[in-house]
């Protein structure tokens, strides 16, 4: 651990594998209610507001965290094990419903009336073993606001930060989940996506992310963006932990096994063109490819030059139309004072000095003028997916298992005044996102003091294989074993 740890109380555990925490349990050197108690106190050390750090990335945390932790230790004392994460915490993204946390979906009017039950996937969870310890703040309604939207602002939790420089983005929509991950508040996430949202935090701040195939995780119980895209998915300092997490959140086994496997005759695809022109990233990729190839010579690698980004406006139709329908119906049974997206838009209005501190709410607005998913929408969404998968990834991946770019550069400066026009990032989520295939980030490098990863993709369904090159990588490009590429604090940039 770094001596500039911010928090020395809690330095000891603050970063070590959930499969690592998951030994010290099974041998009796640390319990749940300990790690729980180190945890809570390290949140409320570092990430709150008014603390000396202020990272924000925590919304809430359970009020039963501790007597959960309490129950999963009697229950290991009596030799009841739920599965291999038994008694490890977990924060969830605060658009998944849990009771006893806001799932706000970062909306101060769904914090006044929180969930009265569990969605199906804290519910499997908890099942598990696992300790729901809070909710991560999140871009508000994940980001689909406004062009000029903050990754990483809600006006219930504020901004969260990048904890390897306080004054860079955490990225979104997903940017609790990041930051808590790379300050140590808990070994793991979920998160959700709909088009980068896993992607984009994971890589800004140095963690891995997963999104699954579409429909492979539940999504009952989750404030939606876009039936035709949303996803949620695991999140972790490791590989392993995230396949650990990914077998809960899928009702599976076998991604962890297979994840620490061979990676033989396989055929990797590097994107030639998906860079993210930021020059010192788009290195940092091709020598970590590089380091893959070495360490497995029986990988055969090859590059193809892919269509870039000309769907974002069928995609925007897709998600605009998805939002109104799929928002409504989830409003509609929330019993909060917002029953339709109508109300969401009237009560930002009334509350714009907090609702709208910083930009507006064009893309709701939007939403609203589709009156939802018509013949518009149904057009754009098969043009879309055509261009995703018949021109994009089918062709890119004939006759290959996976394909590799960048995903994003350096985090930028966080700016509430224009919002992320400074990021520079390659296109590589959005045939993924569009497709519903599986997308995973991986930490790949330090830039500029800063971390950066590595996006691949692969067919539905082939998330182990996924997870066997991830980790592979992983070990060939030495990361430490905690995953956590920086385990320190930087103060702001004066640049």
């Amino acid at each position: 651990m770094a001596p500039t740890d911010p928090h020395p109380p809690s330095a000891a555990l603050a970063l070590r594998s959930a499969l690592d925490l998951a030994e010290a349990l099974g041998r009796g050197s640390l319990t749940s209610v300990e790690l729980v108690e180190v945890l809570l106190g390290r949140i409320a050390a570092i990430d709150a507001p008014a603390t000396a750090i202020e990272l924000r990335s925590v919304l809430a945390t359970s009020p039963t965290a501790l007597a959960d932790a309490a129950v999963l230790d009697t229950e290991r004392a009596n030799g009841q094990l739920r599965s291999p994460l038994h008694g490890i915490p977990v924060l969830i993204k605060d658009n998944i419903d849990a009771v006893g946390l806001p799932g706000s979906a970062g909306s101060t009017a769904l914090a006044m009336h929180p969930p009265t039950s569990d969605s199906e996937l804290v519910t499997r969870l908890r099942a598990a073993g696992l300790i729901v310890l809070g909710a991560t703040n999140l871009s508000q309604w994940a980001n689909m606001r406004s062009p000029r939207s903050t990754s990483g602002w809600s006006a219930l939790g504020g901004l969260t930060s990048n904890p390897h420089c306080l004054d860079r983005s955490a990225g979104g929509s997903s940017s609790g989940a990041g930051a808590a991950l790379a300050a140590g508040l808990a070994p793991l996430a979920v998160g959700t996506e709909t088009d980068g949202s896993i992607t984009c935090p994971a890589g800004l701040n140095g963690v891995v992310g997963l999104k699954a195939s579409l429909g492979t995780i539940p999504r009952q119980g989750i404030v939606p963006l876009s039936s035709s895209q949303d996803c949620p998915g695991a999140m972790a300092r490791t590989v392993a932990d995230v396949a650990a997490l990914h077998e809960v959140l899928t009702g599976t086994t076998g991604s962890l096994e297979r994840s620490a496997g061979p990676i033989d005759d396989l055929v990797l695809v590097v994107a030639s063109n998906y860079v993210t022109n930021h020059p010192a990233t788009d290195r940092a990729f091709t020598d970590a490819v590089d380091h893959l190839v070495l360490g497995a010579p029986t990988v055969l690698r090859r590059s193809v030059a892919l269509p870039g980004n000309a769907e974002h406006n069928a995609e925007f139709t897709v998600l605009i139309g998805d939002l109104y329908d799929d928002l409504n119906a989830y409003l509609s049974t929330r019993g909060a004072p917002v029953a339709s997206l109508e109300d969401v838009v009237a009560y930002e209005q009334a509350h714009a000095e907090v609702e709208l501190a910083h930009f507006g709410h064009e893309f709701l607005l939007e939403a609203i003028a589709t009156g939802g998913r018509g013949a518009a929408f149904e057009a754009a969404r098969a043009s879309s997916l055509a261009w995703a998968i018949e021109t994009c990834l089918e062709p890119a991946l004939a006759d290959a298992h996976m394909l590799l770019a960048p995903s994003y550069g350096p985090a930028w400066k966080h700016d509430l005044i224009t919002g992320a026009a400074s990021a520079m990032f390659s296109p590589i989520t959005q045939a993924a996102a569009i497709a519903g295939w599986p997308i995973l980030c991986l930490p790949m490098a330090m830039v500029e003091g800063l971390p950066v990863g590595m996006a691949m993709v692969a067919r539905p369904g082939a998330e182990p294989e996924l997870l066997a090159v991830a980790r592979s990588l992983e070990a060939s490009l030495g990361l430490t074993s905690s995953g956590a590429l920086l385990p320190a604090y930087r103060a702001p940039s004066r640049g």
